[in-house]
């Protein structure tokens, strides 16, 4: 298909299906774009827990990276999880250096079982070397008070720590407002603007994997051409209906439905 939008995931592999590349990759194909992806690390993981972590050498990291970007330039990048400052450190060498567009970063620091995912030194140089070649950033609200070092406990909290990481780091950024701040209204801060999104919470407790979906949705949205603000909104309503389609896999917290839109009938 002549013309086809392409996005690359640089994220960890969840071996259960629902976050991660595997999220990422689901995500894209649902949104018309052609996924491509550089696998961090492998995970031993499902909806209860993440067991073991196999993390990508630097090396190794680097020469998907360029495999891609040498041969099918993706429109835009998702970056998901990245364990350590090594690894960080080469992706954002590589996309300065093939001069990467439309930068998502989903700040992974916990799994949605509450495993840790992201080593402490790495946190730090997330925000010096990644956040600034990113076009948006993406945290929850425990993310954006690790970033913006700033407690988060209502709407006026969560506008001051998206101004203070936009201003410290360079990138827009969408602060999500999923956990209890209030009604899952998430809060994107570019260009010195405030943007509101109002969401409806959801009653499904299968949330696993629905960082990563919002910010795969955001990067293709991006790779079609749409704005940040429309991609934003798109992604919202995509992860919207997957929730609402009530998968309900696994004993702990399970995945979402990211082909929701499709009936399987081939």
């Amino acid at each position: 298909m002549k013309g086809m939008k392409t996005a690359l995931t640089i994220a960890g592999s969840d071996s259960s299906g629902g976050a991660g590349i595997e999220a990422d990759i689901k995500t894209m194909t649902m949104h018309g774009v052609y996924a491509m992806s550089a696998i961090t690390a492998l995970t031993a993981q499902n909806t209860t827990g993440v067991r073991a972590i196999l993390e990508s050498t630097p090396e190794f990291l680097k020469q998907q990276m360029d495999a891609v970007f040498e041969d099918i330039f993706p429109d835009s990048v998702k970056i998901g999880m990245v364990s350590s400052s090594e690894l960080i450190c080469v992706i954002a060498d590589r996309l300065k250096y093939h001069k990467a567009k439309n930068i998502v970063v989903d700040p992974v620091m916990v799994a949605t079982s509450g495993s840790s995912l992201m080593k402490t030194d790495a946190v730090k140089t997330l925000k010096e070397e990644l956040l600034k070649v990113a076009t948006l950033v993406t945290p929850n609200i425990p993310e954006a008070e690790v970033l913006s070092g700033r407690y988060i406990k209502n709407k006026e909290d969560m506008q001051r720590a998206a101004k203070s990481i936009a201003d410290t780091y360079g990138p827009a950024v969408l602060l999500k407002g999923g956990h209890s701040v209030n009604d899952a209204n998430d809060l994107l801060y570019a260009n010195g603007d405030c943007h509101w999104f109002e969401g409806i919470r959801i009653d499904n407790p299968n949330t696993h994997g629905t960082g990563c979906t919002l910010s795969s949705a955001i990067a293709a949205n991006l790779a079609k051409g749409f704005t940040l603000t429309e991609s934003v909104q798109r992604a919202k309503d995509y992860v919207s209906g997957a929730l609402s389609a009530m998968l309900d896999l696994g004993q702990g917290s399970g995945p979402l439905n990211h082909a929701f839109i499709l009936n399987g009938n081939i």
